[in-house]
């Protein structure tokens, strides 16, 4: 109805390439369709919260949950009337984020501090599960409406989408969400002929926010639903498709927004899945399953993984921290990203620890706090570890070439020559532990503690052109996944998945497969159980666990294998490795299209099932009857 009415909260975006009318027209083949994918409740097992204590000389202390203290403090400071250096924010860890606390942690933060600087006395607000989830932003959902021309192999030569979100009653972050999913309809294809137009729709209810992904599942999402449906038209395995269309090594590999695309490893990437997963037997194997099965059907699909890492507005893109190092050798870190759960402080230790050679017990990660690391970006787009970790990187570094000269002049030896590492110094003769050299630097007045600063390289962009290079470098992935649906009920299975994802040369591999664990189980959560519901008068009917549906244990699959493909940044990101937060969201794209790999098998695979996401009992039913009853009336 937004959409209908022309009622946006900001202007409509578009980009185009090429001449995508005349391609469509002229292709072999022709498809159109519409595409609806729901939104998703962020359901952080800790909620918002802020406690807000008055400072003496009109200050304010402020402990909250939030992955943004900056953008808290300027807040606050402007609800206030106030200068941001009055007001100090500050955040130990959150228990969860996934961007439900980029901005709408502010409502809360403001609210206390108002009761607090009216009452004079400490506030806190902490709303219960129901209230949060009626007064906080979701991830958006999408319209999507595709016209697609295409030869006998399935390539792409022509695609128009018109992606329309519902934003909600305001902008919040509905705008770079957008551009997001704009860059990211793409995915790991190459689209010669291609127009994208999106619609932001102002809406009467909550004002939607940022999500795990921001918009690029959205996005990504529409151009793989559109592949399963060609691959279907033209009768081929929708793998042999989707790689018909991979972006190319050399040629063929610029983006519609312009950026080449430097580090293209999704060809090695999903041969190697192909293999450890076995698709190939186990799709034949699901056919001849199927082919003895009339009610329960089996479905098997794999789906690639391309995401940009930065924020698309290039100054969001720097980090500073702080690095001291006491007397006793022991070392302390503040930075300003926040932890949520996702290892951010643990990486930090291990990067300062590496730099100075010392053990990780020495180093200790300080609580965010917006009066030691001053305009901190917010701890979203993935870019936590790339961006904190380098500027605690440079901070130690400055260090350690302080003590390295110190200990060169001691030992008399070249400052190349000195070597820090299992907690010891070597520079020549000289074999000292870190501590007691540390001890000695301070006696002679050796600066002991460094500020670092960290700025993403190489980025440009163009909002209005939609033109430039949003992404440092790109992170790559894969996920095959196999189910079995009863077509009486609409219940299903998730019997087995295999994930490879690209994490570059892995910081913390324990950390990083945790990550994709838990982003795969989301993301299915996403397409599959959690349905959001609003009555027409725009009140969210399912606020709280009865009514809302995030996987359970029950819903992991029996076998699940995840692995981290073997890979090196060619970007000089930290320790060349790969942001790992929100890419691997996108791996249970291979559980829907699965899953409507089954259904299809009810049509004997000549029909596209027109299912919805999230892919409920009730959507999966739809599609079944709709497949059923155009097979008859074939």
């Amino acid at each position: 109805p937004a959409h209908a009415a022309g009622s946006y909260v900001l202007p409509p975006m578009h980009l185009k390439r090429g001449e995508p009318a005349r391609h469509i027209d002229a292709a072999i083949h022709r498809d159109a369709g519409k595409i609806h994918l729901g939104g998703q409740e962020q359901f952080y097992l800790e909620g918002q919260i802020a406690y807000a204590v008055p400072r003496e000389n009109d200050g304010m202390h402020v402990w909250c949950s939030t992955q943004h203290p900056t953008e808290m403090q300027h807040h606050v400071a402007h609800m206030l009337g106030w200068h941001a250096h009055q007001v100090l924010v500050e955040c130990r860890r959150m228990g969860g984020g996934f961007g439900g606390k980029e901005s709408q942690s502010a409502m809360f933060a403001c609210c206390a501090s108002l009761a607090a600087w009216k009452l004079l006395c400490p506030v806190k607000l902490r709303p219960d599960r129901d209230d949060d989830m009626m007064i906080t932003g979701k991830r958006h959902d999408f319209v999507f409406d595709f016209d697609v021309g295409h030869d006998d192999a399935g390539r792409i030569e022509g695609v128009r989408v018109e992606m329309v979100s519902r934003a909600g009653f305001s902008a919040d972050l509905s705008g770079p969400v957008m551009t997001r999913a704009i860059c990211h309809f793409d995915n790991a294809y190459w689209l010669p002929n291609v127009q994208i137009d999106g619609y932001c729709g102002k809406t009467n209810t909550q004002s939607n926010t940022a999500f795990r992904g921001f918009g690029g599942p959205q996005g990504a999402f529409a151009v793989e639903y559109i592949l399963d449906n060609i691959a279907r038209n033209v009768g081929k395995d929708s793998l042999d498709v989707r790689r018909a269309n991979f972006y190319g090594k050399t040629d063929n590999n610029v983006t519609p927004y312009g950026q080449t695309v430097e580090d293209n490893v999704i060809h090695e990437l999903i041969d190697e899945l192909v293999a450890s997963s076995e698709y190939k037997a186990r799709r034949a194997a699901t056919r001849a399953f199927n082919e003895t099965s009339p009610i329960l059907k089996k479905g098997i699909a794999i789906t690639p993984v391309k995401f940009g890492i930065s924020f698309n507005v290039a100054h969001y893109n720097q980090a500073g921290a702080l690095v001291h190092v006491y007397n006793d050798g022991s070392v302390l870190v503040n930075h300003g990203g926040t932890e949520m759960g996702q290892g951010l402080n643990t990486k930090v230790a291990m990067v300062v620890a590496h730099e100075l050679g010392i053990r990780m017990e020495r180093v200790r990660v300080t609580a965010t706090d917006t009066s030691k690391v001053a305009n901190t970006s917010a701890t979203a787009a993935s870019t936590g570890a790339d961006l904190n970790g380098k500027a605690a990187q440079d901070a130690a570094r400055q260090i350690r070439e302080r003590l390295a000269a110190f200990a060169a002049r001691k030992a008399g030896v070249p400052v190349e020559d000195v070597r820090f590492g299992d907690d010891l110094v070597v520079a020549g003769e000289l074999r000292q532990s870190f501590g007691d050299l540390a001890r000695e630097a301070y006696v002679a007045r050796v600066q002991l503690w460094s500020d670092g600063f960290y700025t993403t390289p190489k980025l440009h962009w163009d909002q209005k052109a939609l033109q430039g290079r949003p992404f440092y470098y790109y992170a790559y992935g894969a996920a095959c996944s196999e189910v079995l649906v009863d077509t009486l009920t609409g219940e299903w299975k998730l019997l087995r998945a295999d994930a490879l994802h690209d994490a570059g040369k892995s910081l913390n591999p324990a950390i990083d497969i945790g990550q994709v664990e838990g982003a795969f189980i989301q993301g299915m959560g996403w397409l599959t159980t959690e349905e959001l519901w609003w009555n027409q008068n725009g009140k969210l009917m399912t606020h709280a666990p009865s009514t809302y549906k995030i996987p359970t244990i029950n819903d992991c699959p029996e076998e699940f294998n995840v692995r981290l493909f073997q890979n090196r940044n060619v970007e000089d990101s930290i320790h060349r490795s790969k942001a790992v937060g929100e890419p691997p969201l996108l791996l249970p794209f291979s559980v829907f299209f699965a899953i409507r790999d089954a259904i299809a098998a009810v049509g004997d695979y000549k029909v596209n099932p027109p299912l919805r996401a999230p892919a409920t009992s009730e959507a999966i039913l739809d599609a079944v009857e709709a497949v059923q009853a155009t097979v008859v009336s074939a």
